[in-house]
């Protein structure tokens, strides 16, 4: 037979809550993860880890969202690229080849 566990959590002053360890355990939850709530007509609530594609990074797609919102906000701030960095950049890396579709390997993950 199934066991049945109840935990409980208390809202602060902003509505935030830690989530029990115990719920942490079960959903396979670790920082940063995502939390999907499904809300019931009868008014149960369940909640889930939401999965992320394997080729999702995480930390990639916060430094994007922070570089649009960064970009968005102060236009200013934006700059062309000199001709001469290009060039530079060009002399450091020829004869490189990279396939991007390559996996890393233990030393560069």
């Amino acid at each position: 037979m199934a066991v049945t566990l109840e935990v409980e959590s208390t809202l602060t002053d902003r509505y935030q809550t830690t989530v029990p360890e115990t719920v942490r355990r079960a959903l396979k939850l670790c920082k940063r993860d995502k939390i999907h709530y499904t809300i019931r007509p009868d008014g149960e609530v369940v909640l889930s880890r939401v999965e992320t594609a394997e080729e999702d990074d995480p930390v990639l797609g916060q430094f994007l969202d922070f570089l649009s919102r960064d970009m968005a906000n102060h236009p200013e701030r934006l700059q062309s690229i000199d001709a001469g960095f290009v060039q530079r950049l060009r002399v450091l890396t020829r004869g490189v080849e990279v396939d991007l579709d390559v996996a890393l390997s233990a030393d560069d993950e």
